[in-house]
């Protein structure tokens, strides 16, 4: 199994331009055009939170629009630029997105690897949180299968990143959420968003990773008390593949023309 994961559109309506700089529409559709040219093709796109930049309803409509291109079933969450009412309203033919209840997580059963879907948000706020309420969720799924692998994914990630500014609006409960998934051991990743990075870390059995942003990103600065600031690096997506038997295996894969490389002789693998 193949999974695109692509994250942080903060996608503004059509025609404007996020920080009157940032054309965030035209480059998510450059992500969905990439990710729709990948071979293999991805299997499932699951795209992890800050979907849009205010949670706006038009910005929904054109999320709605530039999404209906992708070739492969897609699986959204909600970030803390997101509104959960809005994107479920929005969204309301997907069957998957919960019709009551508080929060916007569900479980995906169609494919080899269950794909659990976790809200994070709390209204108001730029950190997340993971309540005694969805912990109590997220461990019931667990509990209810526990020998199908599956990965978690989430737009805060549980883990410290180094860049203290975007810890500091990290995720509430995650030694607890950690706790739990120490004790359910068929979770292949924990899948996020947020940093507008590509970042790992060993974390509670498993492995966690953030994706880069389909637009900006966070700059790179591990430097105490830095500030955070965008840059426009290269945008990207994660392919994550899954085989029984070998585990999952993550990659970035750049969005954009880099121009041709030189030819690559023959006896390049041999002499590597």
């Amino acid at each position: 199994m193949l999974i695109a994961q692509f994250s942080d559109m903060h996608l503004c309506a059509s025609g404007a331009l996020m920080f009157g700089h940032v054309d965030t529409a035209a480059a998510l559709g450059r992500c969905v055009a990439h990710v729709n040219g990948l071979a293999p093709r991805p299997d499932v796109a699951l795209i992890t939170g800050d979907l849009t930049y205010d949670g706006q309803d038009a910005e929904y409509r054109t999320l709605r629009e530039l999404l209906s291109a992708l070739a492969m079933p897609y699986y959204l969450i909600p970030g803390n630029h997101d509104h959960r009412g809005r994107l479920a309203r929005a969204f309301a033919d997907l069957a998957y997105l919960p019709r009551d209840g508080e929060f916007l997580h569900y479980v995906i059963e169609d494919h080899p690897l269950r794909l659990i879907g976790l809200d994070t948000i709390v209204p108001g706020a730029a950190g997340g949180r993971m309540c005694a309420a969805r912990l109590a969720w997220l461990e019931r799924v667990l509990d209810a299968r526990p020998d199908v692998p599956g990965v978690i994914f989430m737009h805060h990630p549980p883990f410290a990143t180094g860049i203290e500014a975007m810890d500091r609006i990290g995720l509430d409960g995650a030694r607890a959420l950690a706790a739990i998934v120490a004790g359910h051991g068929q979770i292949e990743r924990v899948l996020c968003g947020h940093l507008h990075r590509p970042i790992q870390s060993r974390w509670s059995g498993t492995i966690a990773q953030t994706a880069p942003g389909t637009a900006h990103q966070v700059g790179l600065d591990l430097s105490p008390g830095a500030q955070v600031r965008m840059i426009m690096e290269p945008p990207a997506v994660l392919l994550h593949q899954w085989r029984p038997g070998r585990g999952m295996v993550s990659h970035t894969s750049y969005i954009g023309d880099y121009g041709a490389a030189p030819a690559i002789p023959d006896d390049y693998a041999a002499a590597s």
